[in-house]
């Protein structure tokens, strides 16, 4: 069982356009040594989008490699064709990775049905545990928990990460799903709520700057330590924001340069670069989270 505070990693980049995986090594020790519970490998912030398959294998292959069994790794495996989404699923079989984690098609806009069909067929290419994704703020369809509540029932779908930002799902969900299903937040803005309201953990971007105050944060809320959990939200919060400038993860992948953790800030079209207007910004929400800028 994966709990706790969750890296949604960021995928380095060369100034060539080619993966770093010097900077990519850096990370994940730097994530094992502040205590990160475990690392989304080309997920939504690793961009996924633009990887393509033979590449997203590689990263998630290093990552898994890097981590050496000292914590656990996801492999994201979401595409919004199906076919795709189990070569992806079946090129992972081997590689190590300790659970997958699905985004629900995009663009398609499918039905209930499409969704659940989608899945178990996902499952069914596998034996490793999958993580269902709902996020429609970026794949326009949004997965409900009556849907998710049909998918439990396959062996090994073990959880969704639900980044809605509507913590009322968490009740719903668990009412539905069960105590043993696992809920993770995708929201960083209502993690600590969602938490306290018996979520299992959160797949954050501001984690990638901030993992040891994040973990504080989850680790206090699952306890059902409000004051801490508070207190820890406090003082990074600001980024919750601000990493949301712009497109996820334009600004978290500048962010994490300018902490000098990776070589280069470069992100592949059609992404750009942050533009220049909300480094101030940005800055300004670093500063506050007492984080050191190279």
């Amino acid at each position: 069982m994966i709990n706790g505070s969750i890296v949604a990693l960021i995928t380095p980049l060369n100034s060539d356009g080619s993966v770093d995986y010097k900077s990519l090594e850096k990370l994940v020790e730097y994530h094992i040594t502040e205590g990160t519970d475990a690392i989304v490998a080309v997920g939504t912030t690793g961009e996924s989008a633009t990887l393509p398959i033979s590449e997203h294998i590689e990263v998630v292959a290093h990552t898994v490699k890097f981590a050496s069994g000292r914590i656990p790794v996801i492999g994201g495996n979401g595409a919004n064709a199906t076919a795709e989404a189990v070569e992806l699923t079946k090129a992972q079989n081997d590689l190590g990775v300790a659970a997958m984690l699905g985004v629900t098609p995009y663009y398609n806009k499918p039905s209930p049905k499409g969704l659940i069909a989608h899945y178990k067929a996902v499952a069914q290419s596998t034996d490793i545990p999958q993580i269902l994704y709902n996020v429609p703020g970026r794949t326009t369809v949004d997965m409900l928990p009556e849907t998710v509540a049909e998918l439990v029932n396959v062996p090994n779908i073990i959880g969704v990460k639900e980044a809605t930002g509507d913590v009322s799902r968490v009740k719903r969900l668990r009412e539905l799903c069960g105590e043993d299903f696992l809920l993770y937040s995708g929201d960083d803005a209502t993690a600590r709520e969602f938490l306290s309201l018996g979520g299992n953990g959160v797949i954050s971007v501001a984690n990638n700057i901030v993992p040891k105050q994040f973990k504080l944060m989850c680790d206090a809320a699952i306890k059902g330590d409000l004051q801490t959990a508070m207190a820890a939200e406090d003082s990074i919060k600001g980024l919750f924001s601000a990493l949301f400038c712009e497109a996820n993860p334009i600004p978290v992948k500048w962010a994490v340069h300018r902490m000098g953790l990776i070589s280069h800030g470069d992100i592949r079209l059609p992404l750009t670069e942050l533009s220049t207007e909300f480094h101030g910004l940005l800055l300004d929400a670093m500063k506050n989270a007492r984080i050191e800028v190279k």
